[in-house]
């Protein structure tokens, strides 16, 4: 092999560098899983070197949104947030002034909880994994509309609540679609998405551990409303939390419920201590089959619910037929109740806000609380060991 002289060397084209990853723009549907994880997506593609204006997000679920992008590429689902996903993926593909060069929508196997380790399990619901290979036939069915409009569709199976396996399973969804990407260079990604995820976490549990203090401070009721991640989208939940808020009352979600370890130990020591269970987030006396993340979280904020005074009532949402729901009605209505605790349930919610049925209930469930917040928060204050952290500050 004839050897290069220096002349030659030096007249190589260099090795071509890693195009910038800064322009691409990356879609992701606003939809199920990703109200309680998109932190981790954006710390991901930040570290990717993907310029978070170019992280798109469709909007909110709505009527509108359906008929506009997603007619006729529904799939047969009775999901409704499932069959809402059309609409979401319409817009993304179908609606954007600048054409996308990503949609990304994952399949979600196990979420991230703080509940980990205490439960058997975090899965997600098996038909909320997989509604983005359910939802991509509806845009495959004539023609690869992704590949029409130059979208690449990227959507990788992976296990949030097994940090070890993400960097791997991500790396092996976006190989051929970010340019230069490493192994390394998608493990530290991951780490910064989970960075990114724990401090949104904390900092909404520390808004609602103010709201709970000021609540003991000034003996006041708050709500607490006991749901699914997709619930928060306005189209799925139809904002029921936002109507009643109006009349004056907090309003604190399960997801970032306060987990300080004195709150716990108050709430739950007693429990700990005499065996019913081993840890504050422990459901294995109100559920052993403790598998499903979502379900595993609904189930504790009932019990978490029944045992702070200063939360009056329990709203707890569901949307049509939700076969995970389903076997979970009675068993948190009757935690909830035995606590003497308000308790309403919104089931079956679908694409349509009953208006005036949910002004009417809203107006009962105010009438109750003004009649009987004080009483019921006495007597929760009663049964309670002495010493609450949430009134010593």
């Amino acid at each position: 092999m004839p050897t290069l002289t220096l002349p030659r060397w030096l007249s190589k084209a260099p090795a071509a560098a890693p195009p910038s990853r800064a322009s691409l723009r990356i879609g992701i549907p606003r939809v199920l899983n990703l109200w309680s994880t998109h932190q981790f997506w954006m710390g991901l593609f930040g570290a990717l070197g993907i310029d978070p204006r170019n992280v798109i997000f469709s909007s909110d679920t709505s009527e509108e949104q359906g008929r506009q992008f997603g007619k006729g590429r529904g799939t047969v689902d009775c999901c409704y947030p499932v069959k809402c996903i059309s609409g979401h993926y319409g817009e993304l593909v179908f609606g954007q002034k600048q054409k996308l060069d990503i949609l990304f929508s994952p399949m979600i196997y196990t979420l991230p909880s703080f509940m980990s380790g205490h439960v058997a399990r975090t899965l997600t619901c098996p038909r909320v994994m997989a509604a983005p290979e359910n939802i991509k036939a509806g845009f495959l069915k004539e023609a690869d509309v992704f590949a029409e409009a130059g979208i690449k569709y990227v959507t990788p199976f992976v296990s949030l609540d097994e940090p070890p396996l993400v960097p791997k399973q991500l790396f092996e969804g976006f190989q051929d679609v970010l340019p230069g990407l490493t192994r390394a260079e998608m493990a530290q990604a991951v780490g910064e998405g989970y960075q990114a995820l724990q401090g949104f976490n904390d900092r909404l549990r520390r808004k609602s551990r103010e709201v709970l203090e000021w609540c003991a401070r000034e003996d006041r009721a708050c709500l607490l409303v006991l749901a699914r991640p997709y619930h928060m989208d306005p189209g799925i939940g139809h904002e029921i939390e936002v109507d009643l808020q109006a009349y004056g009352y907090p309003i604190l979600w399960m997801q970032y419920f306060p987990t300080d370890p004195d709150l716990m130990d108050w709430a739950f020591g007693e429990d700990i201590r005499a065996g019913f269970i081993k840890s504050p987030f422990d459901i294995r006396d109100v559920w052993p089959s403790s598998y499903s993340s979502n379900t595993n979280e609904i189930l504790w904020g009932a019990k978490v619910a029944a045992r702070i005074p200063w939360i009056a009532c329990v709203i707890r949402l569901s949307s049509y037929e939700c076969g995970m729901d389903q076997p979970t009605y009675t068993p948190v209505q009757q935690i909830i109740e035995r606590s003497g605790t308000l308790f309403f349930s919104f089931q079956d919610l679908d694409s349509t806000k009953p208006a005036g049925s949910v002004k009417i209930r809203v107006e009962t469930i105010t009438h109750y609380l003004e009649k009987y917040a004080r009483e019921i928060i006495a007597r929760k204050k009663a049964a309670m060991a002495p010493g609450c952290p949430l009134a010593q500050r």
